[in-house]
């Protein structure tokens, strides 16, 4: 399977994987700010499949889109040493790919982690609403779930949410994801390896409704060398409700990796 994507930028190939149901705007709208800025890396943003524009074909497991993203990175990285983002879900595959290609993998950055796979046995705050602004509300048109998970309710955060993240969720296949998700757990868990010693940068909202941040505490001895930041005033999307932190602790990570 060919995941469609696009990519920026040459040099030090970085892989970012977008969370479940959008798809690569997520992650170029954050990101691409902050690279923009830097020289040497060439950001790679596939959708993953029943995402975005690549189709799901057969796939019906977790373990099939990872087989995918293996491809894709044959395809697109080969052998090269390269660095990792993942946001979400996109976190679940990261750490997983981490434990198959850990000399491969120079560094592994997340953004709202899934840290336990299933919502059931997730430990999450209860949705809460820290900044407001006059008239956003009542410029949400009919349909638009900016509400559901937003912490921060300002018209740069609504304007960056349609950009990056509505136009995803309108052309995800749905059909295709409640399949996969009857299959969602990876057959092979991603910390079941040895611990990953590269430079690792986790990033959690403390206020996250959807993935928390406590389920990280047990996970956090497998990766030695992670800044583990908790944001506040910050949810699931957290990536356009703190974006300068987001920038200064990116940088961080890139730095560390160098």
């Amino acid at each position: 399977m060919t995941l469609h994507h696009v990519a920026f930028g040459d040099g030090v190939p970085v892989l970012a994987l977008h969370g479940w149901t959008p798809d690569h705007r997520l992650m170029t709208g954050c990101l691409e700010p902050i690279f923009s800025q830097l020289t040497g890396y060439r950001r790679i943003y596939p959708d993953l499949p029943a995402m975005g524009q690549s189709p799901a074909g057969d796939i019906d497991s977790s373990d099939g889109i990872m087989a995918a993203v293996r491809e894709f990175i044959d395809e697109q990285i080969g052998d090269e040493p390269f660095l990792l983002m993942g946001e979400s879900y996109g976190g679940y595959l990261s750490r997983g790919l981490v434990a198959e290609r850990p000399e491969q993998i120079l560094g592994m950055g997340l953004i709202c982690p899934t840290g336990t796979l299933w919502h059931k046995d997730r430990k999450v705050p209860e949705h809460v609403v820290l900044r407001t602004e006059p008239g956003v509300l009542e410029s949400l048109t009919d349909g638009e779930d900016f509400t559901e998970l937003a912490v921060v309710q300002t018209a740069a955060a609504l304007a960056a949410y349609r950009a990056d993240v509505a136009p995803g969720l309108a052309v995800a296949d749905l059909a295709a994801m409640d399949r996969i998700q009857e299959n969602w757990a990876l057959s092979t868990a991603p910390e079941s390896g040895p611990i990953y010693t590269r430079p690792t940068l986790v990033l959690c909202g403390r206020q996250d409704a959807v993935t928390g941040y406590e389920d990280w505490y047990e996970l956090l001895p497998h990766y030695p060398r992670a800044t583990f930041a908790v944001l506040d005033i910050a949810g699931h999307n957290l990536q356009i409700e703190q974006p300068e932190l987001l920038g200064v602790l990116v940088r961080d990570w890139l730095q560390r990796v160098s």
